[in-house]
């Protein structure tokens, strides 16, 4: 198993580069979104975590996530040879994975537009009543 340095470790002078963030991950691997802290553990790339700390009753702060340049370009490159397997659900150039994202789309857009009538029903009868 290949060593990589602790993300928290401080950078040596020629790593001044600012760490990727997800979307500028996304356009450089062929890696879904939702799958690329899979895709990374699996290709040894340094991430920083911020964010997600507990708010009490309200739940959670969201979670964010970059990643280490020099690691991203070497995992990109190895994405494309072939070096790196990760599953065919997980990326976006095979027939598996645009699929799957067609679906997640379709679920997150169907869900939308069922709340979106709902509240417009809730609305139209909360009206009906005060006019009646």
């Amino acid at each position: 198993m290949p060593h990589t340095p602790d993300p928290e470790g401080p950078e040596s002078p020629q790593e001044e580069e600012p760490w990727l963030d997800s979307r500028e991950v996304v356009a450089l691997w062929p890696v879904r979104e939702d799958w690329l802290r899979g895709a990374a553990g699996r290709a040894d790339v340094r991430i920083r975590q911020f964010g997600g700390e507990s708010r009490g009753t309200y739940g959670a702060a969201p979670t964010y996530y970059h990643y280490h340049p020099g690691d991203v370009r070497r995992a990109a490159a190895a994405f494309a040879e072939g070096r790196v397997d990760i599953p065919s659900v997980w990326r976006t150039d095979t027939p598996d994975g645009r699929r799957a994202e067609y679906w997640s789309r379709f679920r997150f857009r169907l869900t939308c537009a069922v709340m979106l009538a709902l509240v417009l029903l809730l609305l139209g009868l909360a009206v009906y009543d005060m006019v009646s």
